[in-house]
């Protein structure tokens, strides 16, 4: 197959029609296969998936290292395709809880330097603040990651779940290729303000979260255990009697799929291709198997006539429960 590109706003690199999120490959989803994740790499490469993106606290630079690892033993060609898109600013304590953000420019360039040293590039194609550091000015953090441009060690410049009046400040500041933010046939929360903010500004979306985490996969079940150390364990939309209700909403999706002859997970993937070609969806497939199936949904087309089933069987605002349990979505810039 001949994978699509796309271009990350009117000054970004063209990346593939879709990119792969590489988080759940350093435990958020419980346990993960080291073998298995760097296979699953090498086979996103190998089918012309080039935008590979990772967080330097996936794993307390684990994930970072993993990309590393794979990127080693890929085929040169390959290799050299591959185009890294890189969070920070996150912080960690030793046993994995989050205790901020910092986007001072001086940490801002510190932690470029580990994320250069784990991943084994010279540079980093799209550097972004995971969150926005409310101590911090944005126009200084994003100042510092032009810094970094002007050096050649970073090439673009990212934001991440930032809302519209924090996204006109950076883009004053320098130019932003993208905004990576959770958008799915659940979380459409963007379309409101955040999305026509970046298209009048000419700035892209990488959207995560397009399965959201597996919820809208078709794969997942009510009587499903989640492991303690798996993220959704603690988030609402996993709980009691949202999740009865938001798997209603998935049964209501699957009807549509079986007439089209996909998968769930294909048709929710084709659904959020189908927002326009300024957005790129990030698949967080851990395996071989599920990366496959996300592929599949680039054969995917959508008419008038199955955008308005998908629009009725599962509406906006549809999903019970909020994204993030109520302490990170208070961190959430994008939410306020």
């Amino acid at each position: 197959m001949t994978m699509r590109t796309r271009t990350l706003g009117t000054t970004g690199p063209q990346v593939s029609a879709l990119g792969l999120g590489c988080m759940g490959m350093s435990g958020m989803y419980g346990e993960t296969d080291r073998a298995e994740s760097i296979a699953t790499i090498h086979a996103a490469l190998e089918a012309g998936v080039t935008l590979l993106d990772t967080g330097d606290f996936y794993g307390m630079g684990h994930n970072e290292l993993l990309i590393s690892e794979a990127l080693r033993t890929a085929p040169a060609a390959l290799r050299e395709n591959a185009l890294l898109s890189v969070k920070f600013g996150a912080l960690r304590d030793p046993d994995g809880a989050w205790s901020g953000f910092d986007g001072r420019p001086g940490a801002v360039k510190n932690f470029a330097a580990y994320s250069l040293q784990r991943l084994g590039v010279d540079h980093i194609d799209v550097y972004r603040p995971s969150r926005l550091d409310p101590q911090v000015p944005i126009e200084e953090t994003v100042g510092a990651i032009a810094e970094l441009v002007e050096k050649g060690w970073v090439r673009h410049i990212g934001l991440s779940e930032v809302g519209a009046d924090t996204i006109r400040r950076a883009a004053a500041t320098a130019p932003i290729a993208d905004l990576q933010i959770e958008y799915s046939l659940i979380s459409r929360g963007p379309e409101r303000e955040i999305l026509p903010t970046l298209r009048e500004l000419g700035i892209s979306v990488t959207a995560y979260g397009v399965l959201s985490r597996g919820l809208i996969s078709g794969h997942l079940t009510a009587d499903q255990r989640l492991a303690a150390n798996d993220f959704r364990a603690h988030s609402p939309r996993f709980q009691g009697e949202n999740l009865q209700h938001n798997l209603t909403l998935v049964e209501a999706l699957r009807k549509i799929a079986e007439q089209k002859g996909v998968t769930v997970a294909q048709i929710a993937i084709a659904w959020v291709l189908s927002r326009g070609d300024d957005i790129v969806p990030l698949v967080g497939a851990r395996t071989r198997e599920r990366l496959g199936e996300a592929l599949g949904a680039l054969d995917v087309t959508l008419d008038a006539a199955d955008l308005d089933a998908i629009e009725d069987a599962v509406p906006a605002d549809a999903a019970a429960g909020q994204r993030y349990a109520a302490p990170l979505m208070a961190m959430l810039d994008s939410e306020r």
